[in-house]
This record gives structure tokens, sequence and C-alpha cells, in this order.
């Protein structure tokens, strides 16, 4: 179908299908690439710390930039800062496959992090701008479920490219996506910008990105005492923010989301806990199915599909549902099976069967797909219209600190239990062993996740 025919829809349907193309990018890419991670670690020697860095540099540089671009965003447009986030993502993918170098490929994912934190900012404003609020749980199920799509096609297409192209179409396959997205988004003519010619705040961007990054570096070198000092440094620069966004007349980051606003805070919560617990899944599993059962890349991304499917089904049912029923309840039991999910994870050995890892996945992916749009439909329901940029990003914000969160209790449990070694047979048990620990952390953390849930109270009246 061209370009020009899909756009002869409405405004709404327009900022849909952009929003929806992104999402399924960012997603395509991350799951496409957990699959060519074994194979990239042998063609540049990098250890298993280094590898997760592949993916930690892009998760750490989207936290860094998610809220002063969703404020960007209230300021100058959303539209325009959407536009431009996908340009850089199709030519970031493009310079990340050229890298020629371990080191050069963190640094380009990195860079790719900053275009998709565009993109991660912005999207869920968009759909809230265009659509009333009684329609807006049906269509973020519907991006919600992009997202799912693409986490599905991942591991299975990002297989098949690998062993048969090679890890690089990887990134080829980003490129064009990312230019299909801009080209919807330039023909988009509506803008929305509700706090036009306010001021950005510098000093708390600065001061924002600054703590992010020591916390995570500093995570990553535990139990160093380097990597104690940075996350302490960390921490203090997050209570610096705060005190001084308080103080501010223009904040980057609007804490009035945050005071006297239980839904806003408790769903927001959730959302950090849920994607804490289950990013580092598909990491773990790629690498264990690979290393431990021998599969190949393509075979290991068939077993994977099993979860993003029943995520991309469950999503827009869940996002409908929310429309109707307290947000509440549809993500609390969709928290409640993930948890489920995790703990049979916690069991994973060199004998554990695919049936048995696979129903484990199965379940993860219902929960989280029961989960995520009805939490996201009450994050964005309870935000003033004038904030809804900055509230996208937090609620990307949350995705991205979980997301980095998760990576870097795997990575600190890897340096402590395997060492800054390459993944070889006689290190297979400490690999079982630290991902067993993490599935343990990540399953007594989505029991906290579903009090947080229960406890958010009635988002709408």
């Amino acid at each position: 179908m061209a370009i020009d025919d899909l756009m002869n829809g409405s405004r709404t349907q327009s900022v849909l299908l952009t929003t929806s193309i992104a999402s399924f990018s960012t997603a395509f890419m991350g799951s496409s690439l957990n699959i060519a991670l074994p194979i990239i670690g042998k063609e540049f020697g990098m250890d298993a710390v280094a590898l997760g860095w592949v993916a930690t540099g892009f998760t750490l540089a989207v936290a860094i930039f998610l809220v002063p671009f969703g404020r960007a965003a209230d300021i100058h447009g959303r539209k325009r800062i959407f536009t431009i986030g996908m340009i850089a993502f199709a030519v970031t993918s493009l310079i990340c496959g050229l890298s020629v170098s371990g080191e050069m490929l963190i640094v380009s994912r990195a860079l790719q992090g900053v275009a998709s934190a565009m993109m991660f900012a912005t999207s869920a404003a968009l759909l809230s701008s265009a659509y009333p609020p009684e329609e807006r749980g049906r269509v973020l199920g519907i991006n919600v479920a992009t997202v799912y799509t693409g986490l599905s096609l991942g591991p299975f297409l990002g297989g098949i490219l690998t062993q048969n192209l090679g890890w690089r179409s990887v990134f080829a396959a980003g490129v064009l996506l990312g230019l299909l997205a801009a080209t919807v988004a330039i023909r988009l003519k509506a803008e929305w910008a509700e706090a036009r010619g306010e001021r950005f705040d510098w000093t708390g961007s600065v001061v924002y990105g600054l703590s992010i990054a020591a916390v995570m570096v500093g995570l990553s070198r535990l139990p160093d005492v380097s990597g104690g000092a940075l996350v302490a440094a960390g921490v203090a620069g997050a209570v610096a923010f705060v005190v001084y966004e308080n103080r501010s007349t223009a904040p980057i980051l609007n804490l009035s989301l945050f005071r006297g606003n239980r839904a806003f805070t408790l769903s927001s919560l959730a959302a950090l806990i849920n994607y804490l617990a289950t990013t580092a899944v598909t990491f773990l599993l790629s690498l264990y199915l690979q290393y431990i059962k021998a599969l190949t890349p393509q075979q290991a991304g068939v077993v994977l599909i099993a979860q993003p499917i029943l995520m991309a089904v469950f999503s827009p049912i869940a996002g409908r549902l929310s429309d109707r029923v307290e947000a509440r309840i549809v993500a609390s039991a969709g928290m409640t099976l993930t948890a489920l999910g995790l703990l049979m994870l916690v069991f994973l050995g060199q004998a554990t069967s695919f049936v048995y890892i696979v129903s484990a996945l199965l379940l993860l992916g219902v929960g989280f797909g029961l989960f995520s749009s009805p939490n996201m439909n009450a994050i964005m329901s309870s935000a003033d219209r004038r904030l809804y940029g900055v509230a996208s990003a937090i609620v990307a914000t949350m995705r991205t600190l979980g997301q980095m969160l998760s990576l870097g209790i795997t990575m600190l449990l890897f340096s402590v239990v395997i060492g800054p070694v390459q993944i070889t047979p006689e290190y297979y048990g400490a690999f079982l062993d630290s991902s067993r620990i993490a599935f343990t952390i990540f399953s007594a953390l989505c029991v906290v996740g579903i009090f947080a849930s229960l406890a958010r109270g009635r988002v709408r009246s």
C-alpha cells in the first residue's frame, strides 16, 4: 500500500500509523540484536559484560534524554521532535551496521538510543493529544501491540537475517523502518505544543542526565569501590535534582504530576517494577538457548517468539478493556501472571525441557500483555493535557529505567559470578547460577509490583 493511500485517512489514524511504525522499529531492533549478540561477541572478542553494554549503552542514552525531549516536545512540538527522532534513528542504524569494533558498536548504539528517546518521549503524548479519553485505551493498546509484534518478529527474523546475511543486516532493516516512519510523520500536518513559549530547563537536564549515568555506570562496576562511589554520587545528584526542580519556575520535570496524584505515582512505580523484572529475560534466555542448549540463532528466535506473540494478542484486548474496567484490576492481574512466569524460570537448568521454557514464556506473554496498555492508559489519563509530553516521557522513563536496572543487575551478577571472561563451556555452570539469581530477584520484585498496582485506586470517576 502506498504512503499516499495510507495518509488519506484521518489525522488521528495517521498519528496512530506513524507512532506504531516507530514502536515496531525500536522493538524489532532490540529483540533482533539479542539473537545476534553471541555472533557479535565472537567477531569482536567481547566478554559477557561488554556484550551487555551493547544493550545497556542504548538503554542508558534513552534514559538520559527521555525527560528533556519530552519537555522539548511540549514546548517546540511533539510531531517535530518525533520526526527528527525517526530520521536520526535511520542514520544511527546505518552507523551501527558499519561498526568495525565492539567499542564502535557500543558508542553507535548509544547514539541510536538518543534518537530513540525522541520517539519514546512523544509517542504516547501524540496519541493522547490526537484521541479523546474514551478511545485512549484502545489506541494505546494497538500501539503497544505493535511493540510486541516487533518483539515477536525480532528473534525469528533476526535469527534468519543473522544466520544468512550476517548481524549487520539487522541494522539495515532499522534504516528502512526509520525512513518509513519519518516519511509518514513529515506528511502529517497537525502539531501539538501546549507549552509553547515556556523556558527549557538546561540546568535540570544536565543534572538529571549525569545522575542517571552515574548510577548505571556504577552498577556495572560493582562490587569495585569506584562502582559504589558512582552509585552514591548518582543518588546524591538525584536528590539535588528534585530540590532544584521544586524551586524552578520552568522545571524539566514538573513534580506536580506526582504530588497528590496517587494514580499517576503508583502507576509509574508499577511500570518501573514490571520492566525491571522482565527486560533481562530475553537477553538471558537468548544466551541460555545458544550456549547451554546449543541452538542456532534462528532456532533460539523460534523459541523466544512465544512470549511477544501473546503480548501482541492481549495488549489491544487489555487496552480496550481498560476503557471500561478499572485499569488497576486488569494491570494487577497481568503483574500476577508475570510473577508466576518469572518464578518458573528460577528453576532453569541444563536439562530443562523446551516445553517448560515455552510455558514460562507464554505465561510472561499473557501477563505483560494484560499489564502494559492499561497501566499506560492510567498514567496518561491522570495527567494534565499541557503536560502530556512530560507524562509520556515519564512513562518511557519508567520503562527505560526499569530496562536499564534489569540489565544492570544482570551485568552485576555476571561480573560477580562469572567474571570478565567469554562464556565458554567451563563457565556454563556459573552462567546458570547468575541467571537463576537474576530470575529470583525479578520474581520477588514483581510481587512488590502487584501491591503497587492494586494500591493506585481509581483513575477516573
